[in-house]
């Protein structure tokens, strides 16, 4: 479609006429991205030209002004209609009498119209009360009527920007961070806010308004295209739901992947991420500058000249080799040169991450515009540079962020171009996986006391998620990509194993501890295996704490560090020379038996239910109320059905399941024979109150004699409530562990945690024959992953032919 037909549609100059000309624009192979946005603006300036030429007739003094983003010429298929009719003080009857015939016709084709009326004065007065006025302001541009009073007002607009620039950049500034805790950063989310988002159109906004104040200016490189990008999403957004939003939301992003050519979602969500990183960095940069330049400002000139002794020049301060501390940023020494100094990158950013100080933008251009590559193997210098960076806490991120903003950390490792702003659908991780590996070296930097190698820590926890940008096991492919760099930046032989197998192994302990029974010698002997020393195992721990903490607060608890460390202790010992030693009954505690003999005396179950506050990971917001959890012991005599019972009764009360442990108590000899069933959940209350331990009692009686419905009760309530749509979750997995356990066989399931899923599951063992040893039960945000040991009715092993029968029917029963 050309323009030609565009205008042949729109010379009529009623809604009919301009409503066919935009829908043919929007629909029919019309060029996307700015050339439509463009064309679209366009089409709208002429429509209200002839909207009002035909309206205002012979009236004087009075101009029709697009601004904010339609006068910036942005305009997205549902974007709204910013307009001001302004006028020079005219009759106000005449003026409402042409504002009527303006918006209704606007209003008749159901596009979004923010309006106002007002007199130059009156817009400059709005605009020094409030500031998203001004804003949009900044962006007038002239529509239709009297140019000079359009030229007028932008003329003084402007000049009241730049004349109140001290005072309400900085008000500007704090609006920008309010939004950013209110919406997220854009370059992290899984269904972002492109508009209000940290890194979204309002901070690129916010980035004009800036250099047009004449105070200070962004970075310039990559800018304008960080915006367009943005801006494409969103025409395709816009076009993908028919509906103005600016929330990318998870079941649309296929979509708009497909309207704008991309391969899939993530391809989609990388060229978001990296667009908002750009906008972000751009926005720290400037802000850093124009609190510089106020800064400045309000010293006085004699004072300052002598602060300095005289000179003009800001102080130096030397904080390594051809690198100085200036006016609160650190750049390049004059005497550096970057062309003869391939170690220069690292050192300067280790030295600014150590003194807690950005780098300058200019100085890590220069860098990446002249220094050489370094050799390989890297000097020594170079290696204890990163390692020394890595180390430094929370000041690293922003120091990363400088290196990435010129593509340094790519020349420097470049394996790290396949994780970078590569996102992670997955609710318990809350970074992309090239944040959450600097995120997991902050958190190890806390660690390195703990342990004899801090600099294999650092370089394993930087690593460990490296494989993500390949197919397959991310863990597998992570060893791999491990060695190379490892001998790259110049570790010997014995210290690139040891990376290898931390890579390769830094899920080993949490899921070993979480899933597995720690009192069984094969599970303790494979962890000491896989491991090999003592030195290992310690780094190990202290990578396995720092990947938890870095993930998200779903990913690590208290109760979680305590069962690594008791199977850490417990691998440690094996290390030392002692044998794992066969499993024994453990001795329960008094609660334990004191529940274990009541349920053999009554014959029935029984409960102890205590409300506790949920384990906080030190990552939930301050001032946050504490989550309720329930802490549930239930002890019932050895039969059929239990799990099942237990976890369908919990789902009727809406109960979700945080961790389940099932185990068995043995009575004393004083007291009576046979086995008694101890559950230990450990749940959370899905609105805020806890049931009565007497009618959880009570519907667990009738469920274990069969008079309580449960699969049917669970039934009608989702049919009664139906799940909202969303996005496909990936298909359930069943799988057997083999040489798990030598006296049970371990069935792991993975699946989308849903209400009475535990329920579904047990029943699906009860049905298939096994008996459940034991189960280990843990929810991940929107995941559940669980292990059950299980046995025939004889306690043995199952056979593997077995085994796989029963995996299969578990999967048949989630996919149902």
């Amino acid at each position: 479609m050309t323009s030609t037909d565009v205008r042949n549609d729109a010379e009529d100059p009623g809604p009919g006429g301009y409503a066919a000309a935009r829908l043919r624009l929007l629909t029919e192979g019309a060029p996307t991205g700015p050339p439509r946005r463009a064309a679209l603006a366009e089409l709208t300036d002429d429509w209200l030209k002839s909207l009002f030429d035909t309206a205002a007739a012979d009236l004087g003094g009075i101009s029709l002004v697009a601004v904010g983003g339609y006068g910036r010429g942005e305009l997205s298929p549902r974007s709204d209609l910013d307009i001001l009719l302004l006028h020079d003080g005219a009759d106000p009857r005449t003026v409402a009498t042409l504002a009527d015939r303006l918006w209704y016709p606007v209003w008749d084709l159901g596009l979004a119209l923010d309006h106002s009326v007002r007199t130059p004065a009156e817009a400059r007065r709005t605009a020094g009360d409030d500031l998203k006025v001004q804003l949009g302001l900044l962006d007038a541009r002239h529509l239709a009527g009297d140019p000079a009073l359009t030229a007028g007002l932008r003329t003084a607009v402007l000049a009241d920007w730049r004349a109140q620039a001290p005072k309400r950049l900085p008000e500007l500034q704090e609006l920008c961070a309010e939004r950013a805790e209110r919406q997220g950063e854009l370059q992290y989310l899984l269904e972002p806010d492109l508009k209000e988002a940290r890194g979204g159109l309002r901070d690129a906004t916010a980035l004009r308004a800036v250099a047009a104040s004449w105070l200070a200016d962004a970075p310039r490189a990559g800018l304008d295209d960080a915006r367009r990008r943005l801006l494409d999403v969103r025409d395709a957004l816009h076009l993908a739901t028919g509906r103005a939003t600016d929330r990318l939301a998870l079941q649309e992003q296929d979509q708009v992947a497909a309207e704008l050519g991309l391969l899939d979602a993530d391809t989609l969500l990388r060229q978001v991420y990296e667009a908002a990183r750009v906008i972000s960095y751009a926005s720290d940069v400037t802000w850093r500058e124009v609190a510089r330049v106020l800064r400045s400002r309000s010293v006085r000139p004699r004072l300052r000249a002598m602060l300095a002794g005289g000179k003009q020049s800001a102080e130096r301060s030397p904080l390594a080799e051809g690198v100085v501390e200036q006016d609160g940023e650190v750049v390049l020494a004059r005497a550096a040169r970057p062309e003869r100094d391939p170690v220069l990158p690292l050192r300067a950013a280790a030295a600014a991450a150590q003194a807690g100080l950005p780098l300058s933008p200019h100085a890590v251009r220069r860098m990446a515009a002249t220094v050489r590559s370094l050799p390989t193997p890297w000097p020594a210098e170079a290696r204890e540079q990163l390692v020394t960076l890595l180390g430094s806490g929370p000041p690293t991120v922003e120091v990363w962020e400088a290196l990435e903003a010129e593509s340094l950390i790519s020349r420097v490792l470049p394996d790290w171009e396949r994780v970078r702003c590569r996102p992670q659908r997955n609710a318990v991780h809350v970074w992309t996986v090239d944040r959450h590996l600097i995120e997991t070296a902050v958190r190890a930097a806390e660690l390195t006391r703990g342990v004899g190698r801090p600099d294999l820590l650092l370089v394993a926890a930087l690593l460990h998620d490296i494989g993500k940008g390949w197919p397959g096991d991310h863990s597998v492919a992570g060893e791999t990509i491990a060695r190379d760099v490892a001998t790259r930046i110049g570790f010997d032989p014995a210290d690139t194993a040891v990376l290898c197998t931390l890579v390769r192994h830094h899920l080993l302990l949490i899921e070993t501890a979480t899933r597995r029974d720690l009192d069984d010698p094969a599970t303790v002997r494979a962890v000491a295996d896989a491991v090999g020393t003592q030195g290992t195992l310690e780094l190990l721990h202290a990578l396995t704490e720092a990947d938890a903490l870095a993930t998200g607060p779903a990913a690590w608890s208290a109760w979680r560090g305590s069962l690594v460390a008791d199977l850490v202790k417990r691998v440690s010992a094996v290390l030392a020379g002692d044998a794992p030693p066969e499993p024994e009954e453990a001795a329960p505690s008094a609660e334990h038996e004191r529940l274990a003999v009541e349920a053999h005396r009554t014959g029935g179950p029984v409960l102890a239910l205590s409300a506790r506050p949920e384990p906080r990971t030190g990552e939930e917001p301050s001032g946050q109320p504490e989550p309720l959890g329930v802490e549930l012991l239930i002890a019932v005599p050895d039969q059929p059905g239990v799990l099942p019972a237990v976890a369908g009764v919990l789902a009727l009360h809406r109960l979700t399941v945080r961790t389940a442990e099932l185990g068995t108590v043995r009575l004393p000899a004083d007291v009576g024979d046979g086995p008694v069933l101890l559950l230990d959940w450990r749940v959370a209350a899905e609105y805020g109150s806890l049931p009565q331990a007497a009618r959880l009692r009570a519907d667990l009686v009738r469920a274990l004699d069969g008079t309580l419905d449960i699969a049917g009760r669970l039934t009608e309530r989702d049919a009664a409530y139906p799940r909202r749509r969303g996005v496909v979750p990936p298909p359930p997995r069943v799988t057997v562990a083999p040489a798990a356990s030598r006296h049970a066989t371990v069935i792991e399931v993975r699946a989308q945690d849903a209400p009475g899923l535990l329920f579904r599951l047990g029943r699906a063992l009860e049905k298939a024959g096994v008996r459940v040893r034991s189960a280990h039960v843990s929810t991940l945000g929107a995941n559940a992953v669980d292990a059950f040991y299980v046995t025939s009715a004889v306690g043995e092993p199952l056979p593997s032919q077995d085994a796989a029968s029963v995996a299969r029917v578990l999967e048949e029963t989630l996919r149902a």
